[in-house]
């Protein structure tokens, strides 16, 4: 059990890089969006809220085939296993039960889960905040005009 709790946090906090280093190229994006001088502000939160969301998804993809790589090295699934589906649905927490890990593995599954419900809600905070930022800004703009 311990193995797995070990390994379990090993991936975990490779993920949780992987999301810290997004969130910082996210954070620059926006500084750089508030420079622009919209003509049409709804336009401008469309896109930013497109580019941030569409950044958020390759990063969980990305982060799905993190814990894929560790379920392979450490056949974690039975043979003939799609581990990409399998990562996916326990990083989703959809849980199918089509696919289980195997027995001296098996809490992997609610370890990639925790891990993909943490992430999965820091995103919504950055997607509410990068929202949040995008409107305030246009509407003091509009209200300084």
């Amino acid at each position: 059990m311990f193995r797995q709790l070990l390994i379990g946090t090993v991936v975990s906090a490779c993920n949780i890089t992987i999301h810290a280093l997004i969130m910082v190229m996210l954070v620059q994006i926006a500084q750089r969006t508030r420079t622009m001088s919209p003509s049409r502000p709804s336009l401008r939160l469309i896109a930013v809220m497109i580019a941030t969301v569409s950044i958020l998804m390759a990063s969980h993809a990305s982060e799905v085939i993190v814990w894929s790589l560790a379920y392979e090295r450490l056949d974690a699934a039975p043979t003939g296993t799609d581990l990409t589906y399998f990562a996916f649905v326990n990083y989703t927490t959809l849980g199918y039960g089509d696919v289980v890990p195997v027995e001296h593995w098996r809490l992997l599954g609610p370890l990639t889960a925790m891990n993909g419900v943490l992430l999965f809600g820091w995103s919504t905070a950055v997607i509410f905040e990068v929202m949040r930022r995008t409107m305030h800004r246009d509407f003091e703009d509009v209200a300084v005009e």
